[in-house]
């Protein structure tokens, strides 16, 4: 009995229905690893301030990644239609990851394709105030 429960556990948290605490999961747990590598390696290989670029993207990262998780608890986001937490997530890995590779190249046209991310994640959370408020279900 506990191997079977074991294996639909698993099962669910592979599904659909655990999509935005599975992003959560990710960009938050990455986030950790990114900031001990900020912290650390690529202490000195920047300037102070190109590593407080990255660590903005750390920041808004790891934000995001929580708030992702805490999403996937909300039943109104546990549907297999996930616009909100898929924005969310693309407009994190836009974010940060124009500004990691700012920091990494100096570039800094790089800049300008961060609030595109920023947009991404306005129209995330935007659509997570619609669907709460609406009462739906699965953050369309």
């Amino acid at each position: 009995m506990t191997t079977r429960r074991t294996t639909e556990t698993g099962a669910a948290l592979r599904g659909q229905t655990h999509t935005p605490a599975l992003y959560g999961a990710l960009l938050t747990g990455t986030g950790v690893a990114l900031g001990a590598f900020g912290a650390h390696a690529l202490k000195a290989a920047i300037t102070p301030a190109l590593l407080e670029v990255f660590e903005t993207g750390v920041r808004y990262q790891t934000y995001h990644g929580l708030g992702l998780l805490a999403l996937g608890a909300l039943p109104a986001f546990q549907t297999g239609r996930q616009r909100a937490p898929a924005l969310l997530l693309a407009g994190t890995l836009v974010f940060s990851g124009s500004l990691y590779l700012l920091s990494f190249t100096g570039l800094k046209w790089l800049g300008a394709v961060t609030p595109l991310g920023g947009l991404l994640l306005l129209a995330g959370w935007g659509l997570v105030v619609w669907t709460l408020w609406r009462g739906e279900k699965g953050g369309r």
